[in-house]
């Protein structure tokens, strides 16, 4: 199936039902007051996060969702029939905004989070509730409200713990294939994977994470080269980011010069996603003589003055990749508990100063 992560709707909630001006008229019953029924109530419009869905596909063909109007009232106390609903199910991860405005409605980061896009309209008022000691034989009557008309960007942001960063052909797809059960395309010519992925590592019983793989970027992404910035909203969620370097590139290039420009790629697109996490990753490392690895690695660091964490691996070979999944592991049980942590004092901050909550 195309993997398609972006999509432009429009939504049309349905009109409310007019109210109805009728009078009781039977035979034997002299004295017939006003008996108009009220409008039913529009159609609205809400979005739901679906898991068993991964593609905003269906929308990128339908664009135009539309609700029925509610039902006019009618005579006799007979209210119009209010329209019903209409779901838009789209992935987990799928952030909703308004085109116009660009306000963001809802983040359905969640499966089974429902949120209201566009609102049906109120039915009318019939004439039976304009009648009182003065006015009995009220003709006033209201029509059905308008129902609201939006036009929504669908944007998904795929849900996974850590990311793969890198340049094309770093050997991502690779990685995620000798890590998880992900089967992205590989092979031994150069080329850029072109759609994300997800592959969920296991490390142990109960304790796995998931991991991101995205096209890889170039020098210019920023100004369109390649294909852009377009899926770096991925790695938005993850709260680890894996920059995997080249030791060996094929066409001689420079390693450090690749991982600059991956990092000023990264901070012209988002300040708060470059201050995340960042792990470097040297791979290829079996393409090195083994003379030679320790003094090529050395000189690497050296020159990109790199002070974090560091690991060496051949995602070919499997070499020191199941120490980097167990690293990753542990970071992130940390961070977890570090943020149960912080939440609970929070809550205790938040008693201490309204004791009544």
């Amino acid at each position: 199936m195309k993997f398609v992560d972006e999509a432009i709707i429009e939504v049309h909630a349905g009109k409310g039902g007019d109210g109805v001006a009728s009078f009781r008229r039977e035979k034997f019953v002299p004295r017939g007051g006003p008996d108009g029924g009220d409008g039913g109530r529009g159609g609205s419009l809400y979005a739901l996060a679906d898991r068993n869905l991964n593609t905003l596909i269906d929308y990128r063909y339908a664009r135009i969702h539309r609700a029925r109007d509610g039902e006019n009232g009618r005579g006799a106390d007979q209210y119009g029939k209010s329209a019903a609903d209409i779901e838009l199910r789209v992935p987990v991860g799928t952030v909703v905004s308004d085109l116009e405005t660009g306000e963001a409605i809802a983040d359905l980061d969640r499966d089974g989070t429902r949120v209201l896009v566009a609102c049906g309209g109120t039915g009318g008022l019939g004439n039976l509730h304009f009648k009182s000691s003065v006015n009995r034989a009220p003709r006033q009557f209201t029509r059905g409200a308008e129902g609201e008309h939006r036009r929504l960007k669908l944007e998904l942001k795929l849900l996974a713990d850590v990311g793969l960063l890198g340049m094309p052909n770093a050997g991502k797809s690779t990685l995620i294939r000798a890590i998880s059960a992900a089967r992205p395309k590989v092979a031994d010519y150069p080329f850029t994977t072109l759609i994300p992925s997800l592959g969920v590592v296991r490390v142990d019983v109960n304790r796995s994470f998931v991991l991101a793989d995205i096209p890889g970027l170039i020098e210019g992404a920023s100004e369109g080269a390649g294909l852009g910035l377009q899926f770096l909203r991925h790695l938005v969620r993850t709260r680890l980011l894996l920059h995997l370097v080249d030791v060996a590139p094929l066409d001689a290039g420079d390693p450090v010069r690749d991982a600059r420009a991956i990092v000023q790629e990264l901070r012209k697109y988002d300040e708060a996603l470059y201050r995340k996490p960042r792990w470097l990753v040297l791979n290829k490392i079996d393409l090195v003589p083994a003379g030679e690895r320790e003094r090529t690695i050395t000189r690497f660091l050296r020159n990109y003055r790199w002070k974090g964490k560091c690991f060496i691996i051949s995602a070919l070979t499997g070499e020191g990749c199941r120490e980097l999944a167990f690293a990753v592991m542990k970071h992130l049980e940390q961070d977890s508990g570090s943020r149960s942590q912080d939440s609970a004092k929070a809550r205790r901050r938040k008693k201490s100063l309204n004791p009544e909550s």
